[in-house]
């Protein structure tokens, strides 16, 4: 019997220029990474790390603001290379289903990769759970991950724009929404004897 099926949940922070300004050749970096690994329905590991920038590695302003990520935090963080090898250890050459909120997670890491000269690091089925969750209930505009959560009545785990919370957030959602699709699923059609009592029926006669 092979390997069992392991998932996945990633939620990436990445730099952002000043609004209104053009830095020369920008393109996101990934400053924060969160990694939640499940195995059989159970978290077997969480990652959680900030990553220092190479090619803009001054935050902006708005960067700072907006992620609540101070210089200090990503200036200690780990190289992006570290960020890679940590992937590959966490992928496991076992088989592999990468969830994310949204496609941009994997397009930045993609163009990281590349500028970085190494191969992406997971092998596997990506699925964007927000494109999921848009399908699933019909909606015309994707949904923000906390405004997915919250219609479901629960809400985030830790803070919003915190990568490990929101990919813990993500998994709390894939379950939430995989439940769903197994109650939607067509049951059995129950027979006659499963609505009628028929002991009590025919005691009735008797």
């Amino acid at each position: 019997m092979g390997e069992e099926h392991q998932y996945l949940f990633i939620d990436f922070e990445f730099t952002m220029p000043e609004k209104g300004s053009a830095f020369r050749g920008f393109f996101p970096e990934i400053i924060e990474a969160g990694i939640v690994s499940v195995i059989g329905n159970q978290v077997c590991e969480e990652f959680s790390s900030y990553v220092t920038p190479v090619r803009f590695p001054k935050l902006s302003e708005r960067c700072k603001s907006f992620l609540h990520i101070t210089q200090e935090q990503v200036d200690q963080g780990i190289d992006f290379l570290e960020l890679v090898k940590k992937m590959i250890d966490m992928n496991r050459n076992r088989p592999c289903t990468i969830v994310t909120w949204g496609n941009m997670d994997m397009k930045v890491l993609r163009n990281n990769c590349t500028h970085a000269g190494v191969d992406f690091p997971f092998r596997g089925r990506e699925v964007d759970l927000s494109m999921e969750y848009k399908r699933f209930f019909g909606d015309q505009n994707q949904t923000g991950l906390w405004k997915a959560v919250q219609e479901y009545g629960k809400e985030g785990t830790g803070k919003h724009h915190r990568a490990l919370d929101d990919a813990l957030t993500t998994y709390n959602i894939f379950r939430l929404v995989e439940k769903d699709k197994k109650y939607l699923q067509k049951p059995e059609p129950t027979t006659i004897g499963d609505r009628v009592d028929f002991s009590k029926l025919f005691n009735k006669f008797a």
